[in-house]
């Protein structure tokens, strides 16, 4: 299979899986939240972000975690924040135009809810290993918080599963897709060698 039936494969895939209704249910779940939680994400944001950056949030005093509140918020973002906030965004201004990022702004307002209530379930259904250590992440939420324990345990064994295998698609094949996307662009050097080399 040569690379532009590959290309047009991904592309149809990609479509569906990041098309209309997929956008719509993950802004749409952002509003959901939002409005049931009262904007207390956006009425709280102030406290919020004194509470992560302050001289005292650098400590591990303050509550019963095994990391201080900065290490945390830097954790969370580093989850989150990846190369498809920087190509992502140039794609969309070069599709969409400086409109693009007004919708992104938007969206990451309702986003913003959204990781919020994905972090509270993370701390309100983690565990604490034999070591004293604390444990937890959406396969700990699925497992402790669903009713149906067997529901519970195999949602979060199916979630943990696929992360590993997504993990060497999602990062690694991206980047490595889009650093020789650009050095074929820039410098002529063919997709293979780029490859190779970032593989090594």
């Amino acid at each position: 299979m040569d690379m532009a039936a590959i290309n047009s494969v991904v592309n149809t895939i990609d479509g569906i899986v990041w098309g209309p209704v997929m956008l719509v249910l993950l802004v749409g779940t952002g509003v959901y939240l939002t409005c049931l939680l009262k904007f207390q994400t956006w009425r709280n944001l102030p406290y919020a972000i004194h509470s992560v950056l302050s001289k005292e949030a650098r400590t591990t005093k303050r509550g019963k975690g095994d990391v201080s509140p900065f290490s945390a918020l830097m954790t969370a973002l580093a989850a989150t924040i990846g190369t498809g906030n920087i190509v992502g965004v140039a794609t969309a201004m070069f599709s969409g135009g400086p409109g693009a990022l007004v919708w992104m702004w938007i969206s990451a307002c309702f986003g913003l809810t959204t990781k919020f209530s994905e972090c509270m379930l993370a701390i309100k259904y983690r565990e604490v290993n034999a070591k004293g250590e604390m444990k937890g992440g959406p396969m700990f939420t699925m497992k402790n918080g669903f009713k149906n324990k067997m529901a519970g345990r195999t949602l979060g064994f199916l979630f943990a599963l696929f992360s590993v295998i997504a993990s060497f698609g999602i990062g690694n094949m991206t980047q490595a897709n889009s650093i020789s996307g650009a050095v074929q662009t820039v410098f002529g050097i063919p997709l293979e060698v780029c490859g190779v080399v970032l593989t090594i």
